[in-house]
């Protein structure tokens, strides 16, 4: 068919939105429409769209994160379309990826707060996938740089800031002491925020917060927050092209080279 399917981990994400966006301006440029769909951060739901492509046939799918479970990429790999994965750096991809090391962000983030003087860590993120990956990188470098983690909330599903205000909130009934808080999921830091200061904390004179996925509301909040931020417009861009190159027989590669 002329359908790309697109299914993203959360449709109230501005970087997943932006990189499906996109995708969609370069696909249509060529005949095809972009159909969008939503995973939840969920194997089972993941599972469910993807049996659904059997009866769609698209072109082509692309993802905003990777396939990790053997079953359903053998469901895809059945389908004999181009496949696009992308918000991960594995070193065993389906098909064609874009993306990049979230252990190396969660590097990142430790050096970042360790470098300005914290040394009691908290991490707030998703249990499993990225979010692991990121905690993974968190707590390998800050055990190199000398600090400690002192607690870490891992939250099974992130839909809302609602999420990161609870998060936030089982992070201080802990009852640990901590100075600085990496929410590697961007939601996360903006409920963190939100809750924190109605609870009379100072960001970022009694608590320093990093985030995860520069959300525009980061920026336009007082006060700003500190994000790792990357380039999901780019990341959209640049898996469309590889979808046109593979579909188009005239294409020589060249417009997904052009980045």
């Amino acid at each position: 068919s002329s359908i790309v399917a697109a299914f993203v981990s959360n449709l109230l994400s501005q970087q997943y939105s932006q990189a499906v966006r996109a995708c969609a301006r370069v696909v249509e440029q060529h005949g095809y429409q972009l159909m969008v769909g939503q995973t939840s951060y969920s194997y089972s739901r993941e599972l469910s769209a993807i049996q659904s492509l059997r009866s769609l046939r698209p072109a082509a799918v692309f993802f905003t994160g990777v396939i990790e479970l053997e079953e359903n990429r053998d469901l895809l790999r059945e389908l004999d379309i181009p496949i696009v994965e992308s918000w991960a750096y594995p070193p065993d991809p389906l098909d064609m990826l874009v993306g990049f090391s979230n252990t190396d962000a969660g590097r990142l983030a430790a050096s970042h707060l360790v470098e300005r003087g914290y040394r009691r860590l908290a991490f707030m993120g998703r249990s499993g996938g990225r979010g692991a990956l990121r905690l993974s990188g968190f707590a390998e470098r800050a055990a190199e740089l000398g600090a400690e983690i002192v607690e870490t909330i891992r939250v099974e599903q992130v839909d809302s800031v609602i999420d990161g205000r609870q998060a936030y909130r089982t992070l201080v009934e802990g009852g640990r002491s901590f100075d600085a808080i990496f929410c590697a999921n961007d939601l996360l830091g903006l409920g963190t925020l939100l809750e924190a200061r109605q609870q009379g904390r100072r960001i970022p004179d009694d608590l320093a917060l990093l985030t995860f996925g520069d959300n525009d509301l980061a920026g336009e909040l007082s006060p700003r927050l500190s994000t790792i931020s990357f380039d999901s417009h780019a990341m959209g861009t640049h898996a469309g092209e590889m979808i046109v190159d593979r579909l188009d027989p005239r294409s020589d590669g060249t417009l997904a080279s052009s980045l």
